[in-house]
């Protein structure tokens, strides 16, 4: 049994509490007491403490590509050849080190769970390895030696379009050659335990068509699935002109929509669309971030909730990885196209990157409540963003002032693997980046 004593906590609210204990065994959190004072046995935290975030979706190797990408003209679609290169000069050894530096830098930025969309399977020359499962476990790897939680979304991508186009071959390393073989592969990738979980991506309706949709939906055995939704008008043009259906009419009609789902990006949505998430539950995953960078869109979060869905948030290419940023951009977002503000309050987009991520990815318990894991975060408050935090508006504070930079101290199932800002297994995680990013550059 073990206890930290915190000055503030956020608990869920629009305000922080003050004098929090927080106790945890065996890697749960075991009681939650406010306003007591702190005991011999404590260890004491100056500072905020949250649920540490979760990360609902990521491409741990397009890190890679910061900063060689957001300048000059272009869109998603010419972003894409350069991503691709960089995807074909993957190798284990190398994927091995980058994705353990960018699990790392998460962790320094307080996400204790990241949804890994994984779809980098195959050799550059597109056939299997012997174990065809090695890029995947060099995920599961890099997030063990980065001592964070990882739910591996392991992708399915079948088609080059949904018209009968072939993959091309930047893109043969993405592919199994049926449904069956990927089913199969995911099934050998076992359950997974307390510290990595195994999920079902089929990539988009372009890469995975209807009967194979289907497929997943009967096979899926409470396991979460993600795929990319509408993301571009190009996808939902194509997908019309193919199916008489968008997306989200096509994976409804395949009994794929429900709350065990999360519709990733979700940026241009028909009517009939929100209706069809928020009445299934589903959930929607923005990645403010990147949709910005790659120009794709802001997507219609003030709906989709009205509507009945639920909000997770993800870093997805890393443009930056700041999950108070992703979570304030959904805010920020909407002031600009509805001219008003407040569209969501500040608890909410909290809840967003932290409770709501660890539902879509499976974990049915979270936050500082008993029973959920001990994943908290330590945010201090004596930088010049949060010089002035006042706990009665400690979310705001947190939401609209913070920045992952504020971030000191994490913990993991109670097990601190961050403390005053250095992460215990990479203390120089910039150095880790530099020379992972130059070995696949």
């Amino acid at each position: 049994m073990s206890s930290v004593h915190a000055q503030y906590a956020w608990l869920g609210g629009e305000s922080c509490s003050a004098n929090v204990r927080i106790t945890f065994s065996n890697g749960l959190i075991t009681e939650i007491e406010s306003d007591v004072a702190p005991s011999a046995s404590d260890s004491r935290i100056a500072g905020v403490v949250m649920p540490g975030f979760v990360n609902a979706h990521s491409h741990a190797f397009h890190r890679a590509l910061r900063g060689r990408t957001h300048s000059g003209l272009g869109d998603f679609w010419s972003w894409r050849t350069l991503m691709y290169q960089v995807a074909n000069r993957l190798t284990p050894e190398n994927y091995l080190t980058l994705a353990t530096a960018v699990f790392s830098e998460m962790a320094l930025a307080g996400i204790t769970h990241v949804g890994e969309f994984h779809y980098v399977h195959q050799q550059q020359n597109g056939k299997q390895y012997d174990d065809p499962n090695e890029m995947g476990k060099v995920i599961i790897e890099a997030a063990q030696r980065a001592g964070i939680r990882l739910t591996l979304l392991d992708v399915v991508y079948l088609h080059g379009g949904l018209n009968g186009e072939q993959l091309g071959d930047e893109q043969r390393r993405f592919c199994d050659l049926t449904i069956e073989q990927w089913l199969k592969r995911v099934e050998d990738l076992g359950t997974g335990n307390a510290m990595h979980t195994i999920g079902l991506a089929p990539h988009s309706v372009r890469a995975v068509h209807q009967a194979e949709l289907e497929q997943i939906a009967k096979y899926r055995n409470d396991r979460a699935v993600h795929i990319h939704v509408s993301e571009q008008p190009a996808e939902n043009s194509a997908c019309i002109k193919a199916t008489g259906r968008t997306p989200t009419q096509l994976l409804s009609d395949a009994n794929l929509l429900g709350s065990f789902t999360t519709a990733v990006h979700a940026t241009h949505l028909t009517a009939e669309d929100i209706l069809l998430l928020g009445r299934s539950k589903t959930t929607a995953c923005f990645c403010p971030t990147t949709e910005r960078d790659l120009a794709d869109g802001i997507g219609p979060s003030e709906q989709l909730i009205a509507a009945g869905a639920s909000l997770s948030l993800g870093t997805d290419s890393h443009a930056v990885i700041d999950m108070f940023e992703e979570s304030r951009a959904v805010e920020m977002n909407q002031r600009l196209i509805t001219n008003k503000r407040g569209v969501h309050r500040s608890n909410e987009l909290l809840i967003a990157s932290t409770i709501n991520g660890a539902k879509c990815l499976g974990q049915k318990t979270y936050g500082l409540v008993v029973g959920a894991p001990a994943d908290f975060v330590a945010v201090s408050p004596n930088s010049v963003r949060l010089a002035s935090f006042d706990a009665e508006n400690g979310a705001a504070h947190l939401v609209h002032s913070a920045t992952s930079a504020d971030v000191r101290d994490v913990w993991v199932g109670g097990d601190q693997i961050v403390k005053d800002q250095i992460h215990r297994a990479m203390p120089d995680i910039a150095g880790a980046l530099r020379s992972a990013i130059n070995a696949v550059l």
